[in-house]
């Protein structure tokens, strides 16, 4: 049964159904839009980040609230968020318009960690909240000490343009230079720049996680980072 991708029982059958539902499906099919995930990954958004910001509390009783918020944006953002949800098969069940599957929409990380905060409202909603206290607990706990040990690679966007702005006060600039792959799974190659110089190239699965990628490499590059 679907009810129970995260191995959890929900019973409101319709409240479900509306979370694994694209927007794009309901246009195409004349429904109502709140018979698709919006609304419920509204709800669902604002439940992640409670429990996840309750997690890395207990977990780190001496960081600050900027390391702590740093540090859960991470954790949350669409490339975690959706990679769990890759893990338990949501991507194969949601349902997508033709023109979004056609367009690789089942392999989007934006729409399957949308879909996955949506469950997580729905869940929530049916009365779950520990059963997702527990299942968050668990799949996060897979991140937070590799997101911890390696915070400069995650964050080195932000350090980068902390660098830069400290010396001339411009910003170091993205520009993708090649998409590669097929439509449903393409590889994305960016550099960055800063005062016309082009400090790094690097590959991601998603814009940004090549720019993310491309701004480590400069950051080493600058010396900034250490490269371990």
């Amino acid at each position: 049964m679907y009810q129970n991708i995260l191995d959890i029982e929900c019973s409101n059958k319709d409240l479900f159904n509306a979370a694994i539902t694209h927007p794009s499906y309901t246009k195409e099919n004349n429904m109502p839009a709140k018979m698709s995930y919006e609304r419920l990954e509204f709800f669902g958004d604002s439940v992640l980040k409670l429990y996840s910001s309750q997690l890395l509390i207990n977990k780190f009783p001496d960081y600050d609230e900027g390391k702590l918020s740093k540090i859960r944006s991470i954790l949350i953002s669409d490339a975690t968020i959706s990679q769990i949800a890759f893990d338990i098969g949501l991507n194969k069940i949601i349902k997508l318009s033709e023109a979004e599957e056609k367009q690789g929409g089942r392999n989007r990380e934006s729409n399957i960690a949308c879909a996955f905060e949506a469950v997580l409202g729905a869940y929530y909603l049916d009365g779950k909240d520990k059963e997702i206290k527990s299942f968050l607990e668990y799949q996060l706990n897979k991140y937070i000490e590799e997101i911890d040990k390696n915070f400069a690679k995650y964050n080195a966007k932000a350090v980068l343009q902390e660098y830069t702005q400290s010396q001339t006060k411009e910003l170091p600039e993205y520009k993708t230079i090649n998409i590669t792959g097929p439509a449903h799974k393409p590889i994305f190659e960016v550099e960055v720049s800063y005062c016309g110089k082009i400090l790094s190239k690097a590959e991601g699965k998603t814009k940004k996680e090549a720019e993310q990628n491309c701004a480590y490499q400069a950051c080493k590059e600058l010396g900034i980072i250490e490269d371990k």
